[in-house]
């Protein structure tokens, strides 16, 4: 197998330095590495869920902070995501992921010397430049080491390992925060120690050839992609909070949103060497994967993110708790994202895990669309498994179907682009399904106040109303069963709302056409590539 690549459409083979196919042995050494840098990205995105509510209270931030402590680092790994992928197919993926996660170790560092929300969010965001390069390069190096044919097996390890810190994250985060010798701080530095041994452990086992040609980085085409990304995603968290729906500042927003689209698609179609290949996209499986992608995003952050807020102001769970009760969701995902992987490697068929991913995904969202605060819990945990098991067939499998399909010198952009979407997805689910929450909590606390009386509005002054996250302890015993009940109910709707997402989902990948997994990472057409 070729270990080279021509000096034009080159890329890193799937080889050692010495030309050998990488055995078993050293692929498993090498990704080790590899599952530390993703474990570290997914434990970021995912540690903060349940210290959120003690993190912004000590900072003395309101709703909004909340929201943009979240949406911050999704905005930036999704504006950079394909940025990462092109730089995948220019530049020594090594080295990439290495700078990804010195990126990443810096804002973590820095995010947990906070001293006000404002430090804290722009903390994040370079977190989430890191994450982003973490996550998308991750699949692209693992895409290049291993044929398409065995890289079921492999990829169900990253959804494994992604399965163990969706759930690692927020049982972590709440028992650092629930211990005082601890506290919340330690939420962003407990990553730092798995990133530097990921470092060292890449330096040492990850070895591929390194592309020596000329480069153009598409500077013009990465700042338009990321304010058209920003705008939108600025609008959706602000939309029917600081200002209507619809309103003056929609209209600019989105339609500024739309313009800076415009000019990147003018910029990529003239580009020599663009961040995302537009060319891409006549390609029917690459298109219909990113759509998939896109609305597979909302479903899967929905599920990650208001959890933590339904058991803690619900249910009145603590935050450790808050993690260990939604071990049934990543329970199944890790089941499915693990079994597919490895019947795909034997059968080299993947379509049926993605139809019936987005069959179980829809149903799991249909089904905690009915959760209330006083939902037998066992109900729930059937309803999170079931969500589990779609997420995990799905989120893996839509990238490996990608790759499939392009040719190795546009293997990191098309890889990146499903990332990409999928990040999109949830950057714009977050901050539009928690502005829905918000409202319909908010009508929820009123029916039920008007339930009890005048005297209720008094009391609730006292317990920290007026739109902040309210102190449960501090409600009198109606006022905060109120409380806990329009929570349940708005996490609730949540969940309802992101069920049709997933539908979606599930119809558009019954138009992807299957094509089985090839047994090898090298084309025909690539035989020309020059010696070393």
């Amino acid at each position: 197998m070729a270990t080279t690549a021509p000096a034009t459409g080159a890329r890193e083979g799937s080889t050692g330095t010495t030309g050998a196919p990488m055995t078993h042995r050293q692929i498993m050494e090498a990704l080790s590495g590899l599952l530390l840098g993703m474990f570290v990205a997914i434990l970021s995105s995912t540690i903060v869920s349940n210290a959120l509510p003690q993190i912004i209270t000590d900072l003395g931030g309101g709703q909004s902070a909340y929201t943009w402590v979240v949406t911050a680092a999704l905005l930036s790994m999704t504006a950079t995501t394909p940025l990462w992928g092109k730089l995948a197919d220019l530049f020594s993926k090594k080295l990439l992921v290495q700078i990804a996660l010195v990126i990443y170790v810096a804002g973590s560092v820095v995010a947990g010397l906070s001293q006000n929300t404002g430090m804290l969010i722009a903390c994040r965001v370079v977190q989430g430049i890191g994450v982003g390069g973490l996550t998308a390069l991750s699949q692209i190096i693992l895409a290049a080491m291993i044929a398409p044919r065995e890289r079921g097996r492999y990829s169900g390890y990253l959804g494994a390992v992604f399965a163990v810190a969706t759930v690692g994250g927020p049982l972590l985060g709440g028992v650092i925060t629930d211990t005082e010798w601890l506290g919340w701080r330690w939420c962003f530095y407990v990553g730092v120690p798995f990133a530097i041994i990921a470092l060292l452990v890449l330096q040492k086992t990850l070895k591929l050839p390194v592309v020596k040609r000329e480069v153009k980085v598409d500077w013009a085409g990465a700042f338009f992609i990321s304010a058209a990304v920003s705008l939108l995603l600025v609008w959706v968290t602000f939309a029917g909070d600081k200002y209507d729906w619809m309103s003056w500042q929609t209209a600019a927003m989105v339609g500024g949103s739309i313009l800076l689209g415009a000019v990147f698609v003018l910029v990529e179609s003239k580009a020599a060497e663009p961040i995302i290949p537009l060319r891409l996209f006549r390609n029917r499986t690459i298109a219909l994967a990113s759509t998939a992608s896109l609305f597979v995003g909302v479903a899967m952050f929905a599920g990650t993110v208001f959890f933590s807020q339904y058991f803690q102001l619900a249910r009145n769970e603590s935050p450790t708790m808050s993690g260990v009760l939604t071990i049934p969701m990543i329970g199944g995902l890790f089941v499915s994202s693990t079994v597919s992987g490895m019947i795909i490697t034997k059968t080299g068929r993947w379509k049926a895990w993605l139809v019936s991913g987005g069959a179980l995904a829809a149903g799991g969202l249909g089904l905690l669309g009915t959760i209330r605060y006083d939902t037998e819990y066992w109900h729930i945990a059937i309803f999170m498994a079931v969500l589990g098991l779609g997420l995990g067939m799905m989120m893996q499998n839509l990238v490996l179907c990608t790759q499939n399909q392009v040719a190795p010198s546009d293997l990191g952009a098309a890889s990146s682009v499903v990332t990409f979407f999928r990040s999109l997805g949830g950057a714009i689910g977050v901050s539009a399904l928690g502005a829905v929450m918000a409202h319909r909590v908010t009508d929820y606390v009123k029916d039920g106040l008007a339930e009890l009386g005048p005297k209720a509005a008094a009391a609730m002054g006292q317990g920290g109303g007026g739109g902040g996250i309210p102190d449960m302890d501090k409600l009198p015993a109606p006022i905060r069963t109120v409380m806990e009940s329009a929570y349940g109910h708005g996490v609730g709707d949540v969940f309802l709302y992101s069920a049709p997402f997933a539908l979606l989902a599930f119809v558009v990948t019954l138009f992807i056409k299957e094509v089985a997994l090839k047994s090898n990472t090298v084309k025909a057409d690539d035989k020309q590539a020059v010696e070393a």
